[in-house]
């Protein structure tokens, strides 16, 4: 597709932290974008300050003259919209360019040097300290984030067009549209059951991924992975692998070994060996696209993290409170252990709002392990996102799974009250709806009460 005949953009669900991405991108390249969600959010707000028309109700009528020319308008839309949208049923039966966010995507990307970082955990975080430390590094770039830089406060780095930094999604397939010169694969645990069906389905989707790198790429996989690639690991006999881990004064300090040579003192300010994980493979692709290892190790040091993931909201000697977006065993898992090896000794209450009846049915007693672990658990009801409820899949049904006495089920409304009713000194929020919009309430309680 030449977007050069393209002048207006129009997005289905604009508010989604990739689509909003791409309205960000196209609005900065002096395209005309509006677009549809149902509903308004801090993201929503950020785009309509930037002069980008959204209206949050599914009407036709809604939608500026200016979109309704199918000459040269192109219509986005996220497959988390339901076929029975009304506007979006008006494009189809109106002859409108349509494409998924995925395809535009590929598109975007198709004629730059683009990295790719795919897997079911770590990508928005590999993603974002990716981007980070290629920019400072003077590449010139466009990074599309699946969360909200701290450093950029944004899910856009628009620093020219030479390379792309984006998410390869396997939802959907999504990742399927891209054709990066450089890839990695960070985990293939299973998850969007509800579209493979089966984990090996997922994995056979990830070998194809692999099959989309352009003729001369790289492909860079965790070790262990059954895929032939650069390696990296933590400890381990990688190509690229993070050795003489230290922390200190809550930073992690350590080396790096790479092909070639020793990194040594890098400083990483993410607390996690997940979170080690990723920099260390944002660090061996920005090396073998040839960027100083030396100027590289500064600007990681200098990376501050994603919004809602391991978010520290409240840090004193006293309390802590870490928000994060984990919503699958493995990444709870990986929050827990964080917790353990920054705060040893210490009472953690986590409150767990459980992400898709389909995800909650089909990992539910690894839901419960991972849980478990933790001193205290709350429990939220299931937030639905795309899917209708299924029966018998309820919070309360995964609460009687969890093997911990201190364990409840609450609403919403009762989080701040129960907080209160905990001796715990480390509070966690966990989960990928909208637990994220209680955070400034909670933080806001626990500042006053400490």
């Amino acid at each position: 597709m030449n977007f050069s005949s393209i002048h207006n953009i129009y997005f289905v669900g604009i508010g989604g932290i990739g689509m909003s991405a791409l309205a960000l991108y196209f609005n900065a390249t002096n395209k005309y974008v509006a677009g549809y969600d149902k509903t308004k959010t801090s993201i929503t707000d950020n785009l309509k300050n930037q002069g980008v028309k959204i209206h949050f109700e599914d009407l036709v009528t809604n939608i500026d003259d200016r979109f309704l020319n199918p000459d040269t308008t192109l219509v986005v839309y996220t497959p988390a919209i339901p076929k029975s949208h009304k506007e979006l049923t008006y494009f189809r039966n109106n002859h409108f360019t349509i494409r998924k966010r995925s395809e535009v995507l590929g598109m975007i990307t198709e004629n730059t040097f683009c990295f790719a970082v795919a897997g079911t955990h770590g990508k928005t975080t590999t993603t974002s300290i990716l981007g980070h430390i290629l920019n400072e590094t003077d590449v010139a770039l466009t990074a599309f984030l699946g969360g909200i830089s701290e450093n950029y406060n944004s899910n856009l780095i628009l620093n020219g067009n030479d390379v792309t930094v984006v998410e390869a999604d396997e939802f959907d397939r999504s990742f399927l549209t891209l054709s990066p010169n450089l890839a990695c694969i960070t985990s293939m645990d299973a998850d969007h059951l509800d579209i493979y069906g089966t984990a090996d389905a997922l994995i056979e989707s990830f070998k194809a991924f692999t099959k989309k790198i352009k003729p001369n790429g790289k492909l860079f996989v965790r070790n262990g992975l059954p895929l032939k690639g650069i390696t990296y690991g933590i400890e381990e006999d990688a190509d690229y692998s993070a050795q003489n881990i230290r922390i200190e004064n809550g930073h992690y300090v350590f080396d790096v070994k790479t092909p070639l040579e020793t990194i040594n003192n890098i400083q990483f300010n993410l607390p996690g060996r997940h979170n080690l994980s990723n920099a260390i493979i944002a660090l061996a692709m920005a090396v073998e696209y040839g960027r100083p290892p030396e100027q590289l190790a500064e600007a990681l040091a200098s990376y501050k993290g994603v919004k809602r993931r391991f978010t520290y909201q409240i840090k004193t000697n006293e309390l802590v409170y870490v928000d994060d977006y984990a919503h699958h065993p493995s990444e709870i898992k990986a929050v827990y252990n964080a917790v353990r090896e920054m705060y040893p000794g210490k009472q953690v209450l986590a409150i767990f709002q459980p992400h898709l009846f389909s995800r909650t049915k089909d990992f539910a007693n690894e839901f419960a392990e991972s849980l478990q672990q933790f001193d205290e658990v709350l429990l939220l009801d299931i937030y639905p996102a795309r899917e209708l409820p299924i029966p018998g899949i309820t919070s309360e049904w995964l609460l009687d799974k969890i093997n911990n006495p201190n364990k409840k089920l609450i609403s919403k409304s009762e989080i701040i009250s129960e907080i209160q009713k905990s001796e715990a000194t480390i509070i966690l929020t966990l989960g990928a709806g909208d637990i994220g919009e209680e955070v400034k309430h909670i933080k806001q309680s626990l500042s006053i009460a400490s």
